[in-house]
């Protein structure tokens, strides 16, 4: 086989807000990291262990714009891309290195609205007003499918 192929797919919860830096040109970056987890049980002592790994992604212009205003941390993300590796000299003189995630596609999973729409829905809530009776629900409107959102 002649070619070759880069090629990351992700699905994982965002670790912090997304960091926006601008350029004088107008152009953007946006930079997050997600966190994947892998489950499992460890057959000598039955215990469930769970193994976190975090990604750093790199988004630019629109897409990053779009990511910082409707992402939060917390909320889950598929993101496709390349993966690109950087150095850099640190202030202490020494090399850095890291792995990021040039993203080229995306899917919101959830976001805010819906992680706080999510989190009150899961909530006691007390009835302190009675409901309206004239409050009456169509007993003919359809009720679209779910359907799964997983880009896959």
């Amino acid at each position: 086989m002649s070619g070759t192929l880069n090629k990351v797919m992700l699905i994982g919860h965002l670790g912090d807000e997304v960091k926006m830096h601008y350029f004088e040109g107008g152009g953007c970056i946006g930079r997050f990291p997600i966190a994947t987890n892998e489950s499992y049980t460890n057959k000598q002592t039955g215990e469930k262990v769970t193994n976190t790994d975090w990604h750093n992604i790199v988004l630019r212009n629109k897409a990053a714009e779009i990511c910082e205003k409707y992402l939060s941390k917390g909320d889950k993300i598929y993101v496709e891309g390349r993966l690109k590796n950087r150095q850099w000299q640190g202030e202490d003189g020494n090399t850095r290195y890291t792995t990021e995630v040039h993203v080229q596609e995306f899917t919101f999973l959830s976001t805010k609205k819906e992680s706080i729409a999510n989190a009150q829905a899961n909530a006691p809530v007390e009835n302190t007003k009675p409901q309206s009776p004239t409050t009456t629900e169509n007993p003919t409107t359809a009720v679209p499918d779910k359907e799964d959102d997983l880009p896959f």
